[in-house]
C-alpha cells in the first residue's frame, strides 16, 4: 500500500493556491484569444485584449490575477489502495490553504456567515473527497469569487419542461447575471440527480478545460446551443456588449427521479482558474 505523509499534501496545497491565483492556466489564455477572434465590437476586442494583459503581468510580477482570490474549493479522489500518513486529509488541505494563502500574501475572504467575522487565513476550505480506485492521490483546486458564485442558481423543472426548459434557465441565469461576473464568463450546468447533486455537477464541470466538448455528443450538442444562446444575449466582455459573452458551457449529467429534473448553474468569471496535481 502506498502512502502520502499529510506535510505532502500541505505543501502541495499551498503551491497550488498561489499558482492558481497567480497563473492563469493555458486553457484559458487560448481561450481569450478564440474570444478576441469572435469579437467584433471594438470596446469587447480592448477589454479582451486588457484580460490578456493583466494574466501576463499576474504571471510575470507574481501577484493575484484578482483582488478577489476566493474560498478555496477543492475535489479530491482517494484512490483506495492509498494510506494517509500522520495524521487527516482535510486538516493537511486545510494546512496548505493557511500556509499558501498566507506566504502569497492572498487575500482572506472566508467569514462566519452570520457574525460576518473573518476567519483570518481562509480557512475551512470546502472539500469533496471521493474514494476510487488505485493508489493515487488528485486534488482539483479552484478559489471561487464570490462576484461569479454569487450568480447561481438551481430549479426544479418539471421533466415536462424538457431541454427547452433547461435552455431558457441557462439563458435566463446568465441575463440576471449582466455584469456582475465579469464576462466573457464560463457557464457550468449540473442536471439531474437531486437537489444539491445538481449544484456539484455544475461546479463540478468547471473544472474541465475551458472549451473541452463533453464526450457525449449529446450533450457536446447542447453545449454549444448552450453557448450560442448566451451569447446572443449581447451582454459581452465585463458587460459592455459584444458578441462574447461567454468563452465555454460546460454540461454534466447524472439519473434522476421520474418526477424531477433539477437543473443547477454556477458561472465562473473570466479568470477561470483551476489546479490539477497527482501525487
Amino acid at each position: 500500500m502506498r502512502e502520502i505523509h499529510v506535510e505532502e499534501i500541505r505543501d502541495n496545497v499551498a503551491r497550488m493556491c498561489v499558482e492558481a491565483s497567480c497563473d492563469l492556466s493555458e486553457d484559458v489564455e487560448t481561450a481569450f484569444d478564440r474570444a478576441l477572434e469572435a469579437e467584433t465590437a471594438p470596446t469587447g476586442r480592448e477589454i479582451i485584449g486588457l484580460l490578456k494583459e493583466n494574466a501576463r503581468i499576474a504571471r510575470e510580477d507574481r501577484i493575484p490575477i484578482c483582488q478577489d482570490t476566493g474560498i478555496a474549493v477543492f475535489f479530491v479522489e482517494i484512490g483506495q489502495d492509498l494510506r494517509i500518513k500522520n495524521g487527516f486529509i482535510t486538516d493537511a488541505i486545510n494546512e496548505g490553504v493557511r500556509k499558501g494563502y498566507r506566504e502569497g500574501y492572498l487575500r482572506k475572504s472566508v467569514v462566519e456567515p452570520l457574525t460576518r467575522k473573518n476567519t483570518g487565513d481562509n480557512t475551512p476550505a470546502v472539500v469533496y473527497t471521493e474514494l476510487v480506485p488505485g493508489d493515487r492521490l488528485r486534488i482539483s483546486f479552484m478559489p471561487k469569487g464570490a462576484g461569479s458564485e454569487n450568480m447561481s442558481a438551481i430549479r426544479m423543472l418539471r421533466p415536462t419542461d424538457g431541454v427547452e426548459g433547461i435552455k431558457e434557465f441557462v439563458v435566463e441565469c446568465v441575463r440576471n447575471a449582466g455584469a456582475n461576473p465579469c464576462p466573457p464568463i464560463v457557464v457550468g450546468v449540473g442536471i439531474g440527480g437531486t437537489f444539491e447533486k445538481a449544484a456539484l455537477l455544475a461546479k463540478k464541470s468547471l473544472l474541465r478545460s475551458i472549451g473541452s466538448p463533453n464526450l457525449k455528443l449529446e450533450l457536446a450538442s447542447l453545449e454549444e446551443e448552450l453557448l450560442k444562446a448566451v451569447n446572443r444575449t449581447g451582454i459581452g466582455p465585463e458587460g459592455l456588449g459584444g458578441r462574447v459573452t461567454a468563452m465555454a458551457v460546460h454540461v454534466e449529467t447524472f439519473p434522476c427521479h421520474i418526477a424531477s429534473l433539477p437543473v443547477a448553474v454556477n458561472i465562473n468569471c473570466h479568470a477561470a482558474r483551476h489546479k490539477t496535481i497527482i501525487l
